[in-house]
């Protein structure tokens, strides 16, 4: 069901339908052009891969709009992840056909994202976005949005940080490592949603490890060890669980996706030689 029509700078005109109300291949080859020219290089996903991609970013696709054009082709789009512990929605992405750029309809959809999440009551609607990319981050600014954190993602050859086992790991399964990162996400507040359970839970062969009221969470692709979520509020804590990967496996890449806050071992990180990588993210929040 169309939402509104919506009249454009431009005198175009667009409508709002539920994403859900888009075929599947139809929004996928949307999101294929939008992140073509993407600030971190082309973001392209596979059709069979799509259904995963949204599930991890936590997309409810009724709760999200795509513009539509006169003839129903789609000109952008804003999917929507709600964040219940936080009483927020998140802004999982926002983009728009090359051809598309300039219209209004990303900026509208925008618009539209954060009335629709002040008429549900919420406290707050929230996004991420590269700070390098200086479009996008005014645009979220000239909305009200502002930065809480900074979100930095490393890389650490093998043999750069120090090998150490400082202290007792607990090594858990799947189910408690969930459980405790809702107990986090309840506890600490702002943390991006891709370090949680939302994302987490979909991962596979994922290994965990807690200490003191820290827990790191990884997988060991290719020759690489990739941390999928590190929280500790403690820099002893951080240090031990990073050392730790270092001594347990001293021949593989560290690296950790632009998604550390430094308050919960990014400033550890780089602290024992991890490199910070080009491009970082801001967690921006704008409240309602």
């Amino acid at each position: 069901m169309t939402d509104t029509t919506i009249p454009s700078k431009a005198a175009a005109t667009f409508a709002f339908v539920r994403a859900d109300e888009v075929a599947p291949e139809v929004l996928h080859d949307a999101f294929t052009a939008a992140f073509a020219d993407y600030l971190i290089g082309p973001f392209q996903i596979p059709f069979t891969q799509w259904p995963m991609f949204l599930a991890r970013q936590g997309v409810d696709l009724p709760l999200s709009r795509v513009a539509l054009d006169t003839a129903g082709a789609p000109l952008a789009f804003a999917f929507v992840a709600p964040r219940p512990v936080s009483d927020r929605w998140r802004l999982a992405t926002m983009g728009a056909v090359p051809a598309a750029r300039g219209t209004g309809a990303a900026p509208a959809l925008l618009d539209d994202f954060i009335a629709r999440a002040a008429a549900a009551g919420l406290r707050a609607v929230e996004l991420e976005v590269f700070a390098q990319n200086e479009r996008a981050r005014r645009l979220y600014e000239g909305r009200g949005f502002r930065r809480r954190h900074d979100l930095f993602g490393f890389v650490a050859e093998p043999g750069t940080i120090a090998p150490s086992t400082g202290g007792a790991l607990h090594a858990i399964d799947m189910p408690h490592l969930l459980g405790w990162l809702k107990g986090a996400e309840q506890g600490i507040p702002d943390l991006p949603l891709q370090v949680t359970a939302t994302t987490i839970q979909h991962g596979v062969d994922y290994h965990g490890w807690q200490r003191d009221g820290g827990q790191i969470v990884f997988s060991l692709p290719d020759e690489t060890v990739m941390v999928h979520s590190l929280i500790a509020p403690r820099e002893d804590v951080a240090r031990t669980l990073i050392q730790t990967l270092a001594a347990v496996y001293p021949e593989r890449r560290l690296r950790v996706p632009q998604l550390q806050r430094e308050d919960l071992g990014g400033a550890t990180l780089r602290a024992l030689g991890a490199v910070p990588l080009p491009l970082h993210q801001q967690l921006m929040l704008r409240p309602l």
